[in-house]
């Protein structure tokens, strides 16, 4: 029988790094605050006392210089891990993530791997206004050569880490600050969950069905999952009964999971911290829309996610920007009213 704890996201993400780390000393991790402190977001709490300086490494603020290093610590043979510490920060990195980090496989005709984990921290919900609250998963998941794993509890963390440390591809593992189970941040608690001791992989490219049903299809990710769920059981007092597909990754993308849900369902709400333009959403929607020959829709595809404009500080600016339970609620609510319209005849 296996043996499980509830731990936090950020718990648990620990633990899988300490276990590949023991299992493979090529495994190391660097970054800004990643040793004493544990990490701002506690993603790898314990580590230095348990595997020491040599492989936990507290690096300078240059994010530019580190992830350059990951780059070639991999081409050489190791499997770093590497924080980057707000995913907002990527604007001062670009060149080394996209032309190097990204690229440097195909470029090389598949000689040269790059196993690297680079994760970060997204999502907002505690006034830290505009350059530290973006989501942008969907910036990274238009980038050809990096895999995006965006978890929503503790036990796919855990999952998903290990799988990408094993992989030989460089993938963005991002956690959303507000589901890590931070004691000092309030938090969706039911992001943690019962996590077993034993190390196991959860496979890219498969979604999961968090909560059956049969009236419409909630797709979601990270935070927005855990919220999903709570606007679900909120909608059951009303009689309409939510299906929430969690992507878990967005590349590679489990587009046979939404495809399946919604030809159950006939509905689809798309609910995202993302940017709502050219992001998540749009990419969902286009999914359904090209596949109208096998799908029926009851009604249009409905998008929810953070309109066009920075994150404000403002909390009840930022409020209203992200995407909340009772937006989720009232948008289903709009969804059982739609209907598709049928063109005229010709």
């Amino acid at each position: 029988m296996k043996t499980t704890r509830k731990l936090t996201m950020a718990q648990a993400i620990s633990e899988a790094i300490a276990q590949e780390m023991t299992r493979d000393d090529t495994v190391f991790v660097m970054g800004e605050d990643i040793g004493v402190y544990g990490g701002i977001f506690g993603a790898t709490g314990g580590l230095l006392e348990q595997f020491g300086k040599d492989r936990i490494m507290d690096t300078p603020i240059s994010e530019t210089a580190f992830i350059g290093t990951a780059t070639g610590a991999a081409a050489a043979g190791l499997r770093p891990i590497v924080e980057l510490m707000f995913v907002d920060f990527f604007g001062v990195c670009m060149d080394q993530i996209y032309n190097h980090l990204a690229k440097n496989t195909y470029m090389s005709g598949g000689h040269v791997k790059l196993p690297v984990v680079l994760t970060t921290a997204i999502g907002g919900g505690y006034n830290d206004a505009a350059q530290h609250s973006q989501c942008l998963y969907g910036t990274f998941a238009h980038m050809p050569g990096i895999k995006v794993v965006v978890p929503s509890n503790a036990y796919d963390a855990k999952g998903l880490m290990t799988q990408a440390i094993r992989d030989d591809n460089p993938v963005m593992f991002m956690y959303h600050k507000g589901i890590m189970g931070l004691p000092w941040m309030a938090y969706l608690e039911g992001s943690s969950n019962d996590v077993p001791e034993e190390a196991y992989t959860i496979p890219f490219g498969q979604a999961h069905v968090v909560r059956e049903g049969s009236d419409v299809t909630i797709v979601a990710v990270s935070q927005m999952v855990q919220k999903a769920v709570l606007a679900a059981q909120e909608l059951d007092n009303q009689g309409i009964q939510a299906e929430v597909l969690d992507l878990r990754t967005l590349v590679p993308l489990d587009v046979e999971s939404v495809l399946k849900s919604v030809r159950k369902t006939g509905r689809l709400l798309v609910a995202d911290e993302d940017y709502l333009g050219f992001g998540l959403s749009g990419e969902i929607a286009a999914v359904i829309a090209e596949h109208l020959d096998t799908v029926r829709l009851k009604a249009p595809v409905k998008r929810l996610a953070v309109p066009n404009v920075p994150i404000p500080y403002s909390r009840p600016l930022e409020q209203f920007v992200i995407p909340q339970v009772k937006n989720i609620v009232h948008a289903v609510q709009e969804l059982m009213v739609g209907r598709m319209v049928q063109p005229e005849a010709a």
